[in-house]
C-alpha cells in the first residue's frame, strides 16, 4: 500500500517491517523495533511525511497493536525535536499521556531547578514497560504544559487495568498516580496543543486506522481467492463489497497522500486553526472508511473467521476499538465550529 512512495524508497526504512509479524503479541520485542523506527523513520512536517504515514499504515496492516507500540514512541520523538530545548532526554521507549478523566488531574510545579508532578493520569497505555513519557499537566498559570518524565522513577505508581476488552488486549491502558516525581519543561504553558505537530500526529494515527482497514480487506480478498481456487467463486454481493472496499480504500489513502505532500509543504510555518482542520477531515474520513470497511468485511465473510481465524479475529477486535479514538460527531462538531468561522478550503 503506497501514499505516495515507492518501494524502493520504503526499502530503506523497512527492515524492521519484516519483523513486526513475528514479534506481534510480544510487547517487549515491539518496543525494541519501535526504537529502532526512531533512529531512522521519518518525522512528520520535514518533507517525508507521506514515507513515514506509510510505515505506521505497513506496520498496522500487519498487526494493528504493534502501531499502537509504535505509534507514541514516533509521535514522542517528533514532539521532541520540535520543543525549543529539552533537557535531558533518555534512551529507551517513549509513550505519549495527553488524555484527562474526570476526577483525575496531574499538576505541574516549579520547584526551582525544574518541575516536580503529582497526582493522576488516565489512559496511560503501557506505562508499566515504557521507559519515559512525554506527559501533559495542569500548571500554575492554569494552562497545560508537556514534560518529560522518567518512568521508572520511584515516585511513579502505574495500575495494572483490568482490561475488559478483546481488542488491544497486550495493550492496556490504565491510570498512572504520581508523588513528587521531578521532570522536565517540554516546550512552555500551552505549547503543546498549539503547535503544529499536535495535528500531524493525529493524522499519524489515522494513518494506522486506515493501515489497520487494508489488513482487514486484505483477509477478505485473500479468503474470497481461497474460495475461488476450491471451486466456490464469489458472488455478486461479495464482488460488490470488495469492489466497494476497494473504492473506500484507495479514496482514503489519496487523500491521506495529498494531505501528507500539504503538510511537508507548509512546514513548521503552518498555523494551528488550519491544521487542526485539515486533522480533524482526515480523522473523521479515515474513522468513517474504516467503520465501513469493517461492516463490509465482516457481514460479507459472516461467523466463521470471527470464531477460527484467530490473527483476522484479533485485527477486527484490534482495530474496532483502537478506531474509537476518534469522537465521531463530537469531532464533527468541533470541525464544523471551525468551518463556520471560515477554516475551510471551500
Amino acid at each position: 500500500m503506497l501514499l505516495s512512495s515507492t518501494a524502493e524508497q520504503l526499502a530503506r526504512f523497512g527492515p524492521g517491517l519484516a519483523a513486526v509479524g513475528c514479534a506481534a503479541g510480544d510487547v517487549p520485542a515491539l518496543l525494541q523495533l519501535a526504537v529502532a523506527a526512531g533512529r531512522s523513520w521519518p518525522m512528520p512536517g520535514e518533507g517525508r511525511t507521506a514515507q513515514l504515514w506509510e510505515l505506521l499504515a505497513s506496520v498496522a496492516a500487519v498487526d494493528v497493536a504493534a502501531a499502537r507500540v509504535f505509534e507514541p514512541h514516533l509521535d514522542a520523538a517528533a514532539i521532541l525535536k520540535q520543543a525549543p530545548a529539552v533537557a535531558d532526554a533518555g534512551e529507551g521507549s517513549w509513550g505519549v499521556f495527553a488524555a484527562e478523566g474526570p476526577g483525575l488531574r496531574l499538576r505541574a510545579a516549579a520547584n526551582g531547578t525544574g518541575y516536580v508532578l503529582n497526582g493522576s493520569k488516565p489512559w496511560c497505555s503501557l506505562a508499566g514497560q515504557l521507559d519515559h513519557a512525554v506527559i501533559t499537566a495542569h500548571t500554575d498559570d492554569g494552562g497545560r504544559a508537556a514534560f518529560a518524565v522518567d518512568l521508572h522513577h520511584a515516585g511513579v505508581r502505574s495500575e495494572e487495568p483490568e482490561w475488559i476488552a478483546r481488542g488491544l488486549r497486550e495493550i492496556p491502558s490504565g491510570t498512572v498516580h504520581f508523588d513528587h516525581v521531578p521532570a522536565a519543561a517540554v516546550g512552555g504553558s500551552g505549547w503543546y496543543h498549539s503547535r503544529p505537530g499536535f495535528a500531524w500526529g493525529g493524522m499519524g494515527v489515522a494513518a494506522c486506522w486506515l493501515g489497520g482497514a487494508v489488513g482487514v480487506a486484505r483477509d477478505f480478498r485473500d479468503g474470497l481467492r481461497k474460495g475461488a481456487e476450491t471451486g466456490r467463486e464469489p458472488d455478486q454481493l461479495a464482488l460488490a463489497a470488495l469492489g466497494e472496499t476497494d473504492r473506500i480504500l484507495v479514496s482514503a489513502l489519496q487523500y491521506l497522500a495529498r494531505t501528507a505532500e500539504r503538510v511537508d509543504a507548509a512546514g513548521t510555518a503552518a498555523g494551528i486553526s488550519s491544521d487542526w482542520s485539515e486533522a480533524q477531515r482526515v480523522r473523521g474520513t479515515v474513522a468513517s472508511a474504516v467503520d465501513r470497511v469493517l461492516q463490509l468485511v465482516t457481514a460479507n465473510r459472516g461467523p466463521g473467521p470471527l470464531a477460527f481465524d484467530a490473527a483476522y479475529a484479533k485485527r477486527v477486535a484490534d482495530l474496532a476499538l483502537y478506531v474509537r479514538q476518534h469522537h465521531g460527531h463530537r469531532d464533527d462538531a468541533q470541525l464544523g465550529s471551525l468551518t463556520l468561522k471560515g477554516d475551510c478550503p471551500w
